[in-house]
């Protein structure tokens, strides 16, 4: 079973292929994520500045997946 933590995020850029460069809260580190549970929304757009939850990979910590976006 793979093990992740989720950490608040900002939203800095958004990438081709449902790409976002976001960065970590509390500190400047920067990570790519995708959109988790695509299946399960129907549409959620993204913008630079954006608050979001990252669940970020313990295998590969540049890496993770959004979890839920702050509204």
């Amino acid at each position: 079973m793979q093990s992740e933590s989720q950490l608040e995020a900002k939203v800095l850029e958004l990438l081709p292929r449902a790409l976002v460069r976001v960065e970590l809260a509390g500190s400047r580190r920067q990570v790519l994520a995708h959109l988790g549970a695509a299946k399960e929304t129907n549409f959620v757009r993204l913008r630079p500045g954006d608050e979001v939850t990252v669940a970020v990979s313990q295998q590969d910590p540049t890496r993770g997946r959004i979890v839920s976006v702050k509204k």
